[in-house]
């Protein structure tokens, strides 16, 4: 008889132990929540599609390994309506849309804390929202107190829109204040991510804003991903939460970069 634990917290356990250990096998998962081959098997296909995980013979191992390898190629298919919510993401995402202010001119990552903001952005104020993904796209069109424009191009098969053609539409627009995130982040390479698209888009957007906010989840800080995007002095402020090491945290604030550190909801 399978575990009733509810599937979203199996995932989020799950992704917790990969994230800490390194690794986990599928007859480890089977005898933690008495489940069968087949719900461990779409557990971590979820987990891969989420970016969370790389599916092995036998389980599944961190996608930034501890031999400091970089991650190239991001999830093609991310199902952001099921992937499994941290309370780190969440507690970065709700400080993130504090920093929205009425008449703003926004962009918000097509990144999941793009997806997890979409929560918490401000209802009783006027602004105007920009975004590059599909899914979010279709999920704004239940707000009725801003405006909302797509960044046109062609689709990737995780709903982000970041080829050449977006690119180009991107640089015709000038914002407030950009949301956005990456696959790493250190003081040496600044931040960096999976594809040169991704990067390119990511320049641009800094560039054409006044405020440059980054969200970038504890775990995250200190790795270097495979393609810089910009330095770390680009950004107004960076805001993270209570996993990063605290000595990663200390070189960055003493570059004279503006850190938040989200905290845990009680």
């Amino acid at each position: 008889m399978e575990n009733t634990i509810y599937m979203e917290e199996r995932q989020r356990e799950i992704a917790d132990i990969i994230a800490r250990e390194g690794k986990i096998s599928n007859a480890r998962i089977q005898e933690m929540y008495m489940i069968s081959y087949e719900t461990v098997r779409r557990d971590l296909e979820q987990l891969e599609r989420s970016g969370l995980c790389k599916r092995t013979h036998g389980g599944a191992i961190a996608p930034l390994t501890d031999s400091g390898q970089v991650s190239v190629r991001p999830p093609a298919n991310r199902d952001f309506a099921s992937m499994p919510i941290f309370p780190e993401y969440l507690a970065i995402a709700r400080k993130a849309a504090e920093y929205i202010r009425k008449n703003d001119c926004i962009y918000l990552t097509g990144g999941s804390l793009g997806h997890l903001m979409l929560r918490f952005l401000p209802t009783d104020i006027f602004y105007t929202v920009v975004v590059n993904s599909a899914d979010m796209a279709e999920s704004l069109r239940a707000f009725g107190n801003f405006d909302v424009y797509i960044i046109g191009g062609k689709m990737r098969q995780s709903g982000s829109i970041v080829d050449a053609t977006a690119l180009e539409n991107v640089s015709r627009f000038r914002f407030d204040t950009c949301f956005v995130t990456g696959g790493g982040l250190s003081t040496d390479f600044g931040l960096s991510n999976g594809t040169g698209e991704t990067a390119a888009f990511q320049r641009e957007v800094i560039r054409n804003s006044k405020r440059k906010i980054l969200l970038m989840p504890g775990k995250k800080v200190g790795h270097d991903c495979f393609i810089n995007v910009c330095s770390i002095d680009e950004f107004s402020e960076i805001i993270t939460d209570w996993t990063a090491d605290p000595k990663l945290l200390d070189e960055i604030i003493s570059s004279g970069i503006s850190v938040v550190t989200a905290e845990e909801e009680k």
